[in-house]
């Protein structure tokens, strides 16, 4: 499934979600698709744990 296809089925969810729920189940759907998101990205194995916690040394700074 292209991105394009899973960001307009995001968009119809927190807009439905917005509809018929209100401004409380828009967040509510947004936050819920953020850690599924996330959650989803540690299951390909795309991010660690370990990736959060490591401090960076002075070679690392991004710009």
């Amino acid at each position: 499934m292209s991105m394009a296809v899973v960001g307009l089925i995001a968009g119809m969810a927190l807009g439905f979600a917005g509809y018929f729920g209100g401004f409380g189940a828009f967040l509510l759907v947004a936050a819920l698709g953020a850690v599924g998101f996330v959650a989803g990205r540690f299951a390909d194995g795309d991010w660690e744990l370990g990736d959060f916690f490591r401090a960076r040394e002075h070679g690392d700074r991004r710009r």
